[in-house]
């Protein structure tokens, strides 16, 4: 990557995390909210016909090794299980416009879906909520100032930020590395 492309990158992921605080509740008034409300609960009518479902409680524990062998490409380990990032623009994902649902790369959980994809032009693919508990937060200081990072709550696997420069019903954007997802189109 270019030195210019990365720090205009960077800058970028720099101006979402500072975002202010402050932002409206934009999910307070009843439409949005029940909207919001709608879209997740509806997350399952995303899951193609055949498709076996697993659950968030049912942990998946493996060694490096294991780890290694499962996931398909060496990136995805650096960023499922070393919190690497990808480089902008570099997932398919970003362009990925059918109805389906977006599963952790790393153990299939489901925790995103069609509706909640938008484009944040940031480079990474970004939803503005998730399928309720699939994915856990922590604070991460890796950049100095705090951000919010998120991990499966299957596996524990990375796959990205939460900033608070998204979208409505939420306001959030749930900033996502492709290779830490896998598309499953809805079919039929």
């Amino acid at each position: 990557m270019k030195r210019r492309e990365f720090l205009s990158a960077a800058t970028k992921v720099a101006l979402g995390a500072m975002a202010t605080a402050s932002a409206p509740m934009l999910w307070a008034n009843t439409k949005a909210s029940t909207m919001l409300d709608e879209i997740r609960s509806q997350w399952r009518d995303f899951i193609p016909q055949g498709f076996s479902v697993v659950s968030a409680d049912d942990k998946l524990e493996l060694s490096k090794d294991e780890w290694r062998e499962r996931l398909d490409q060496p990136l995805a380990f650096d960023v499922l299980r070393k919190e690497a990032t990808e480089r902008p623009f570099t997932s398919p994902l970003n362009d990925e416009k059918r109805e389906g649902v977006f599963v952790c790369a790393g153990c299939d959980l489901p925790v995103f879906t069609s509706p909640m994809k938008y484009d944040s032009g940031t480079g990474w693919p970004s939803f503005f909520t998730s399928i309720p508990d699939a994915l856990e937060t922590k604070k991460d200081f890796k950049l100095i100032f705090p951000r919010t990072e998120y991990h499966c709550a299957r596996c524990g696997g990375h796959h990205g930020h939460v900033f608070n420069d998204g979208p409505a019903p939420t306001g959030q954007r749930w900033c996502n590395n492709g290779v830490s997802l896998r598309f499953v189109p809805k079919t039929g």
